[in-house]
């Protein structure tokens, strides 16, 4: 564990963790009676990687998605809550610091992303940006992994999704324009707070509250249809700003809100409720044990259909209050369908539906 009494400053996690697929881990207790700590970088290290795949299959109930591609492992926005920090350990890394502060990028995405589109056996089907960690991560802004691979999907008209927390989406509003006018495109921002000393403290490393909203403004002023995602809503934390967070980005141009609640699976819980415990020491009892009410007296349930939600009073309270906010500010509230029938492969002709 991190000193007790030191935060560390624009990291989420303030909490090493063991991993628990190595035999060997951390421990500070040496034979001298030493107290020791575990070296931290300060500076994030940037590793390459080299898939033989890009495109997942995503076989979960609870996701709206069949397909995802993530062009990053681990994500610099340190999100505290970030379920994808325990697939970090499957690189035999932990899931607190490192997964923030050792980022893995995959430079061959694009080109594998041709060689999966090029197959016979693809048939277009909406694929999701972002599916585990942000492709929009600060990284981005240089390595362009993210716009490369959105090239890819413009070229042969394959159906995008996409999530993000930062701003610098609107860097690609040039590619993303002429997809949304094929009905090629859904992008949701995630905004979990309009107060950004809870933001910074939760998501250190993310836009601002109001540069996100200011991305869904010019998305949404760009023809480009573009939804919020609260997520996820943490009781006794953010929740009590779901009315003025569906309100704010209805006025920002979203055309639908959805939502997920916090679950802390695997690593997470113990690495949230240190840093609960440190941020917020006046606050964790009632979050913790407000979290615990909505998984049935645990701080996660894995059950498909209730994990994403939660289940009990205070989760049907937050679904409820986003059905309203929604209900009150946004009218017809929903992405346009997605067109499947623009698919084609160089050389291919546009197909013509009912042809």
């Amino acid at each position: 564990m991190i000193n007790d009494d030191k935060i560390i400053r624009g990291r989420g996690a303030q909490h090493i963790t063991d991993n628990r697929f190595n035999e060997a881990t951390y421990c500070r207790d040496e034979i001298e009676g030493l107290d020791l700590e575990p070296e931290i970088e300060g500076k994030t290290q940037y590793l390459e990687v080299f898939p033989k795949s890009i495109v997942n299959k995503v076989d979960s109930p609870d996701l709206r998605l069949d397909y995802s591609i993530n062009p990053y492992q681990g994500c610099e926005h340190g999100c505290i809550y970030c379920y994808a920090r325990n697939s970090h350990q499957y690189w035999g890394y932990e899931a607190g610091m490192d997964f923030e502060s050792k980022i893995l990028y995959k430079a061959n995405a694009a080109e594998l992303l041709r060689t999966f589109f090029m197959k016979k056996s693809w048939k277009a089907s909406p694929i999701m940006l972002s599916g585990n960690t942000d492709c929009y991560q600060p990284i981005e802004r240089k390595l362009k992994i993210t716009r490369s691979l959105i090239e890819i999907f413009k070229e042969f008209q394959n159906p995008l999704g996409i999530i993000t927390k930062n701003h610098l989406i609107c860097r690609d509003i040039d590619l993303l324009r002429p997809m949304a006018e094929e009905k090629l495109l859904h992008v949701y921002i995630s905004l979990t707070s309009l107060d950004d000393k809870l933001r910074s403290k939760m998501e250190p490393r993310t836009s601002s509250s109001k540069n996100r909203l200011k991305a869904i403004e010019e998305l949404s002023k760009a023809g480009i249809p573009v939804g919020v995602m609260l997520a996820p809503i943490i009781p006794g934390l953010n929740s009590h700003e779901i009315p003025a967070l569906a309100k704010a980005a209805a006025e920002a141009g979203a055309k639908a809100i959805r939502h997920t609640t916090v679950r802390l699976n695997g690593k997470i819980a113990e690495i949230f409720s240190n840093w609960l415990e440190k941020q917020f020491p006046d606050r964790y009892h009632k979050v913790i044990h407000q979290i615990q009410e909505m998984h049935g007296g645990k701080l996660n349930d894995s059950n498909y259909g209730r994990r994403m939600k939660g289940s009990g009073e205070i989760a049907k309270m937050i679904s409820n209050m986003v059905k309203l906010g929604e209900a009150k500010h946004i009218k017809k509230a929903g992405l346009p369908n997605y067109n499947l029938d623009a698919f084609r492969r160089p050389g291919e002709s546009l197909r013509i539906p009912g042809l």
